[in-house]
């Protein structure tokens, strides 16, 4: 069937506008818990190690259930996967809001898996759709991401703490945003887009060859890395500020404003880091900011903490835009895309999970946090590390 150039363009605006509501669901529901930990540890009577489970379950999630994305998408289309994913996820961000510990635990188990089908398929789906303009679709989905992650950090507190919805409606409120996601793919799901491509790769054989490459764990450990500090500074960073004095509604904007100033540079780092072959000068960037921010955080001042809050922003919105891009600039196709992106965010999101519930058996060992800002300095470094090996213009299928 012949298109014009006027249904052309309405078809990629609709597109694009799809990706960016499906990414604006993938984050907020997870950093709005950090701010009201404690709500939810009270209201439920349970342990800080057990809220450290709220964080890491969805983390779980995604290292079991990120391989059989692509599996799913090529038998069901990648439109349809997305859509029932995202469907999933507000069924789990409701069950979840009830109010119990097990819906409580069970809903969020819910939306690990809803996350983990969106977090393996659109960096493939960008690659496939738009190969030209890569750098620019990644940075979009990934500054949708980190802004609605800012906002769900920002106003959880007041909405916990303002309303008469309590800490229920503060996580119940983002099945909103992921019920409106559905309604705007709703005009994809009529295409079933395989992920398949023409050329050598696409042989079974090849994606089980990627796990060969060193390459493949190198961008394995970045992947994990970067997410631990993510996922365990969105648990724990409100809870950091408030033993140090800061008030609680004041912590949890911190949050937001850490989430705020990874946009430039979730933005800036995809559309750079395509226009180079080498990346490795964009790991000493984001090393730079999290060592800045966490000894910031450590030794200096409550009085400077939103400058610390930028420095880890703009470290966490550099790394991750970089991982995201190495799953397209280190494979041939989108299929080998999705099958590197499955492989890094199964094993890597296992690695971040430990982060919540470990970081928070320290501080619970040790009656202090110090103990955990210094692990967190070390997992910059050790992030650094795998970088810096990942940042070579290679190919996973490299022998």
């Amino acid at each position: 069937m012949l298109t014009t150039p006027e249904s052309n363009k309405k078809t990629i605006t609709l597109l694009i506008i799809g990706i960016i509501f499906i990414s604006s669901t993938l984050r907020a529901p997870l950093t709005a818990v950090g701010p009201i930990i404690s709500y939810i540890r009270e209201g439920l009577d349970i342990s800080n190690v057990l809220a450290g489970f709220i964080t890491t379950i969805p983390l779980l999630a995604f290292a079991i259930i990120s391989p059989f994305a692509p599996r799913v998408a090529r038998r069901l289309g990648m439109e349809m996967t997305l859509f029932l994913a995202i469907l999933l996820l507000a069924v789990g961000i409701a069950i979840r809001s009830i109010g119990t510990p097990f819906f409580l635990l069970f809903g969020t188990a819910l939306v690990g898996v809803a996350i983990a089908f969106a977090n393996v398929l659109i960096p493939s789906f960008i690659k496939l759709k738009f190969p030209l303009q890569i750098g620019l679709l990644t940075g979009i989905f990934t500054v949708s991401m980190n802004l609605s992650a800012g906002i769900g950090a920002g106003i959880s507190y007041p909405i916990a703490e303002g309303t008469s919805f309590g800490w229920q409606g503060a996580l119940g409120f983002w099945s909103i945003l992921a019920i409106v996601a559905c309604l705007v793919w709703i005009p994809q799901i009529k295409k079933k887009q395989q992920l398949v491509t023409e050329g050598p790769d696409t042989n079974p054989v090849k994606a089980k060859s990627i796990l060969k490459s060193p390459l493949t764990w190198s961008i394995t450990l970045c992947m994990g890395f970067q997410s631990l500090i993510f996922y365990t500074t969105a648990a724990w960073i409100p809870e950091i500020l408030q033993t140090q004095g800061m008030e609680a509604e004041k912590s949890g904007w911190m949050l937001s404003i850490m989430q705020f100033s990874q946009l430039p540079m979730t933005f800036l780092i995809p559309i750079l880091a395509g226009r180079m072959k080498d990346q490795r000068i964009l790991v000493a960037v984001y090393t730079i900011c999290y060592l800045i921010g966490f000894t910031g955080l450590l030794y200096g001042s409550l009085s400077l903490a939103i400058l610390w809050m930028v420095f880890l922003g703009l470290g966490g919105g550099a790394s991750f835009g970089l991982v995201m891009m190495f799953f397209s600039l280190r494979s041939r196709t989108p299929m080998e895309a999705a099958d590197l992106s499955g492989v890094a965010q199964s094993i890597g999101y296992l690695l971040a999970a430990i982060g919540p519930v470990f970081f928070g058996f320290v501080h619970d060992t040790t009656g202090s946090w110090n103990t955990p800002m210094i692990l967190f300095i070390v997992t910059a470094i050790l992030l650094f590390s795998a970088g810096m090996h990942a940042g070579r213009n290679r190919f996973v299928s490299e022998a």
